[in-house]
């Protein structure tokens, strides 16, 4: 049976260099109360995603709080297999976008949370316990790159997964630029642009997620792990195949749809790869090609541009490299150094659910290569994100050790 973790409870506190966590022998918050519950059974690690009602959107606090348990737990040799899932219907709908509208008139009110995000994100593709991800619902944006680097995801029937942020204006980070640009064929830039969805045996099929389980044998599953109590590889893939299924997709999966797809998003532009779906609308058994480019049409022409070029630029570097240019990327726009779309997006979008949002460029054609240029310019090296160099020192690099939390 699972335990809470008085002692590896704690409280954020803000500091002089940010926010910080603090262990306490006891506290008083009530469990439903905590946004990120952790438990501990022997040689196993849960963690528990626990802001139901607002679909375990990733903020601050949750940030911090995984940031912590996951570095705790990899130096622990009392822990060998940590587990993540959500509470309620969703495993995490992704970042808290209204955060950052909030902050849109504050300098910089999210960078903090941003640099622990995608610090934290290179350290979970690069973990060194097993990890086992049980996805039961909603899996979007910043939510999805808690598990795509998982030893084993688990994903079942009521599983939706997406990255959507091109169409309010953002790109698609934490760590997306790396996963999507290493998706066979072209199907990366296809997700990334239109933000499409795919259901638990497509993520299974496109190899975003380990196994298919039914939902209704999750809970067992989960039960078994923590009787396994070990984290050897071999041992907790045979305990998942004992409960998942093979997959067989739809006929009408977009999966099936990949030779067209890699014909289209391997142009080189936005531009061409409309122009290029356009071609292909009028074929026999094209039509699912309409609302692909209806959505492209209505998304931010910033947001399309920057991701395209972003996932192509991933296909040439490392994770490091990956994670670094998203921090100066994300950062680049939140500071609305060529547009203001994402605030646009996120008020439109987000906040009052379906008004149409002025974009600003208004057409991908006013978006120039040179703005582009400006969004992916590089820092001083002092204010880049601090990927560690050495095994030895993998831990370094936080937010507290940055030029950030000095200035």
């Amino acid at each position: 049976m699972y335990q809470p973790l008085v002692s590896g409870r704690g409280g954020l506190v803000r500091t002089s260099k940010g926010v910080a966590y603090i262990e306490m022998a006891e506290i008083a918050t009530p469990l439903e109360e905590l946004v990120v519950l952790a438990e501990e059974a022997d040689l196993v690690r849960l963690i528990t995603l626990n802001k139901p009602h607002h679909l375990n959107v990733i903020g601050e606090e949750v940030v911090a709080l995984l940031a912590t348990y996951f570095e705790k737990w990899e130096k622990d040799d009392s822990a060998e297999l940590i587990i993540i899932k959500g509470a309620g219907r969703a495993f995490s709908a992704g970042g808290d976008l209204r955060m950052f509208y909030q902050g849109r008139d504050k300098n910089d009110s999210c960078l903090e949370v941003v640099y622990r995000m995608y610090w934290l994100c290179y350290h979970l593709h690069t973990y060194k316990k097993t990890q086992v991800a049980l996805v039961n619902g909603v899996c979007m944006g910043g939510g999805a790159a808690l598990i795509v680097p998982a030893k084993f995801s688990v994903v079942t029937e009521k599983t939706v997964f997406a990255t959507p942020e091109a169409g309010i204006g953002f790109h698609t980070e934490c760590s997306f630029s790396y996963i999507h640009s290493r998706i066979p064929g072209h199907l990366g830039e296809y997700l990334a642009l239109t933000g499409a969805r795919l259901n638990g045996k497509e993520l299974v099929a496109a190899k975003l997620a380990t196994h298919f389980v039914p939902s209704e044998k999750l809970p067992e599953l989960e039960k078994q792990l923590i009787s396994l109590n070990k984290g050897e590889e071999d041992a907790v893939k045979s305990v998942i195949e004992e409960f998942s299924s093979d997959v067989q997709i739809d006929e009408e999966s977009i999966l099936n749809k990949q030779s067209t797809i890699d014909a289209c998003f391997s142009k080189d532009s936005v531009e061409q790869i409309i122009s290029s779906l356009e071609a292909e609308l009028s074929k026999e058994g094209n039509g699912w090609i309409g609302p692909v480019l209806k959505g492209l049409k209505r998304s931010s022409p910033t947001g399309l541009k920057i991701t395209l070029r972003s996932i192509r630029d991933g296909r040439k570097q490392t994770l490091a490299e990956c994670m670094k240019e998203e921090f100066r990327v994300t950062i680049s726009i939140l500071r609305t150094k060529i547009s203001d779309d994402v605030y646009e997006g996120i008020r439109a979008l987000i906040i009052n659910k379906g008004n149409f949002p002025k974009w600003n460029p208004s057409s991908l054609e006013k978006v120039s290569n040179e703005d582009l240029d400006l969004v992916f310019q590089p820092f001083e090296e002092r204010l880049e994100l601090i990927i560690p160099e050495t095994e030895e020192r993998r831990w370094d690099g936080k937010y507290e050790d940055s030029a950030y939390a000095a200035i």
